[in-house]
């Protein structure tokens, strides 16, 4: 199976929302929710394509031919690739009725711990996504990352037993969630959370634990102050808030803020092997990839994914190896230019 065949699979079964296009940059599905469009006019999540593309790459092969090293550590383990497949909630609603989210999940966390990677799984208002979920990452010796929704307390410790139980490296949540409707309605409340609020959250974790939705130096100071392991340079895929930044524009003032105390990953708009290349080189531990991962499960489940995280492999290495890069290491800020 190549990723062609993957995209017209996927295309007689994904929804009428998404077109599983060849090229995934927000314009087709512009402002469509459900589906994977984004808020309002779809413009951030467009954004967040066009502005990796601005990045170009600078090549050099006057270096030494070296074998490519592809590998991170990361919470104590290795893995293959610095690139994870992202949280999805409502894969039904959004991309239609061949899959729920607890068969996505169940797909996804195994087809990724197969391949050497994580993936980070969804959560929703039926307590059964997250149970699924957990019991997915549970199967796979904890290789996987839940992501939590920034409920009330109560709700957030039942979560958290769960995601201890499955034994799994680390936690997420996606603080920007808090702009979701079903979140704002709710009762008791539901959504942001204040630092000691978090902090709480951190603490009763006991987990490394990452936060997701950070788009600011000032979101990442308080991130890191609360307790965060880890932080997402993220908006929601522009879901929650239109006319944005992207996730480009910002990720290396916030990279230069915290970078040296906690890992910073990024999502949004990423779509190549050469995108994942220039968000380490902005100084990145490592990327997640939600909409694309999506249409390559739709489009062949196991086989689909093991073929996307090929490719993406495939166009990694290439790029590092024209730009003379022999380790995720060696990638620095001099090999892109803005």
């Amino acid at each position: 199976m190549n990723y062609n065949e993957v995209l017209n699979n996927a295309k007689h079964c994904i929804g009428e929302y998404c077109k599983a296009c060849i090229e995934c940059n927000g314009k087709a599905c512009k402002n469509q929710i459900p589906g994977p469009g984004a808020k309002g006019i779809g413009d951030t999540a467009i954004r967040n394509y066009d502005k990796w593309k601005e990045i170009r790459v600078n090549m050099d092969t006057l270096t030494e031919n070296r074998s490519i090293d592809t590998s991170i550590e990361l919470f104590g383990h290795k893995f293959k690739y610095p690139f994870f497949a992202g949280p999805v909630g409502a894969v039904n609603l959004h991309y239609g009725n061949k899959y729920d989210d607890v068969s996505y999940n169940n797909i996804l966390v195994s087809s990724c711990a197969n391949e050497g990677i994580l993936a980070f799984t969804g959560d929703g208002t039926n307590p059964e996504v997250m149970k699924s979920a957990t019991d997915a990452i549970k199967s796979v010796s904890g290789l996987g990352i839940p992501t939590v929704k920034p409920w009330n307390i109560d709700t957030i410790k039942e979560k958290l037993n769960l995601v201890k139980n499955s034994g799994a490296i680390a936690i997420a949540m996606d603080i920007d969630a808090a702009g979701l409707p079903f979140l704002k309605n709710m009762n008791p409340p539901a959504g942001a959370k204040s630092v000691s609020e978090l902090k709480e959250i951190i603490e009763i974790s006991n987990l490394p634990f990452i936060i997701k939705g950070i788009m600011t130096v000032k979101g990442a100071l308080k991130a890191k102050e609360a307790g965060a392991t880890a932080i997402v340079v993220s908006n929601h895929g522009g879901r929650v808030l239109d006319q944005c930044p992207s996730t480009a524009e910002v990720l290396s003032d916030i990279v230069d803020a915290v970078g040296d105390s906690m890992k910073v990953f990024v999502d949004g708009g990423i779509r190549s092997g050469t995108d994942i290349f220039k968000a380490l080189a902005l100084g990145a531990d490592g990327v997640l990839i939600c909409r694309t991962f999506v249409t390559a499960l739709y489009g062949g489940e196991e086989d689909g994914i093991k073929t996307y995280i090929h490719k993406l492999a495939s166009e990694l290495e290439d790029t590092m190896a024209m730009c003379g890069a022999y380790s995720i290491k060696d990638i620095s800020r001099e090999m892109i230019r803005k």
